[in-house]
């Protein structure tokens, strides 16, 4: 919930009372990748969410603290291996 929420990877293991190479390794069990991977995913996640709900994807980059919004397409890309606009069309 924490990485959902945004936290970096130190403070979601800090609160939930472990060491960041635990979670690491608890993150790989679970997910099949590290915590650093699972937070692009769900920050990608909120992104595609609104920018479905229709806010312009600069506003959607800034919102999810993406640099600018060719961060944005730069992440999804490396992600999903398509530009967001391609997700957003399906």
């Amino acid at each position: 919930a924490a990485l959902a929420a945004g936290a970096t990877v130190a403070a979601t293991a800090a609160a939930a009372g472990l060491d960041p190479r635990a979670l690491h390794r608890w993150c790989r069990h679970l997910f099949g990748y590290g915590p650093k991977t699972l937070a692009r995913i769900l920050r990608m996640g909120r992104a595609l969410a609104l920018a479905r709900a229709g806010t312009p994807l600069a506003e959607v980059a800034a919102r999810c603290g993406y640099a600018d919004q060719a961060h944005l397409t730069r992440d999804v890309r490396d992600l999903a291996g398509v530009p967001p606009t391609a997700l957003l069309s399906h």
